[in-house]
């Protein structure tokens, strides 16, 4: 009888245990049962497995808010932009049209902080953008506008063209050469030409300045924690940091 009644205390406790587990309850001291309970990670083995695989993916260099066929306009674009040469890697090496597609994606590509509400004054230029086109809608507009005009004036595709007709293409925009009714070709090409830079200056962290090469070419010590140790004497050159060395 004795056997038997601890063989039911071991159950018992088994039981208690599996529930308390399933049910989310005394997580650091706290009732959290329901939906809670059931997304917080228990720690097994499988859990962490999966926890590992997410984490390995490289979100960087996914596509967000570009077709495919957009993305490549716009790497083209920003490659004539800010081109590979002897000082080192250009726009797509260094993955800005990545960084450009990510923020489309985002509250910046939705204007989200800014005042969208008409009356609109197209006064001065330090003023700014005044419409209700979104930066997105822009970006859609102008990358077909792009490839109609490429289309008329090479009979080929922007990506298909020669370095020199894609710098043709880009410089007509700049001079508000090509006629447009919804949008800027100027605004457009200001636009592309803003966000190309940030791209290359940005943190690894937001998609572009790949492998931190565009600090290195500025020596650019990026993110550091601190400068103490080597604020005084000659200047050193420091390996840069991302934001995400520090999560």
């Amino acid at each position: 009888m004795a056997d038997d009644g601890k063989n039911q205390e071991e159950k018992t406790d088994i039981s208690r245990r599996k529930f308390l587990r399933n049910s989310g309850y005394a997580v650091g001291g706290l009732a959290v049962g329901g939906v809670l309970g059931g997304v917080i990670p228990w720690g097994t083995d499988d859990d962490k497995k999966n926890r590992t695989a997410k984490q390995s993916q490289n979100y960087n260099q996914a596509l967000m808010f570009f077709t495919q066929a957009e993305f490549n306009t716009v790497d083209a674009a920003t490659e004539r932009i800010f081109p590979n040469d002897e000082n080192g890697p250009g726009a797509h090496e260094l993955g800005v049209a990545f960084f450009i597609d990510h923020q489309l994606a985002g509250s910046y590509g939705f204007n989200a902080r800014d005042y969208m509400q008409p009356p609109f004054f197209h006064g001065e230029k330090e003023q700014g953008y005044q419409g209700r086109l979104k930066r997105r809608e822009i970006f859609k507009i102008a990358l077909r506008e792009m490839q109609n005009y490429s289309h008329q004036t090479f009979k080929k595709g922007f990506t298909e063209l020669t370095e020199e007709q894609q710098d043709k293409v880009l410089q007509d925009f700049q001079k508000d050469n090509v006629k447009l009714t919804t949008i800027s070709a100027s605004g457009f090409f200001d636009l592309l030409r803003s966000l190309t830079l940030e791209g290359l200056y940005s943190d690894p962290l937001y998609g572009g300045n790949r492998d931190m090469d565009g600090w290195r070419m500025r020596n650019y010590p990026g993110s550091q924690m601190s400068y103490t140790k080597i604020i005084e004497g000659e200047f050193k050159e420091m390996e840069p940091k991302s934001l995400r060395d520090h999560m």
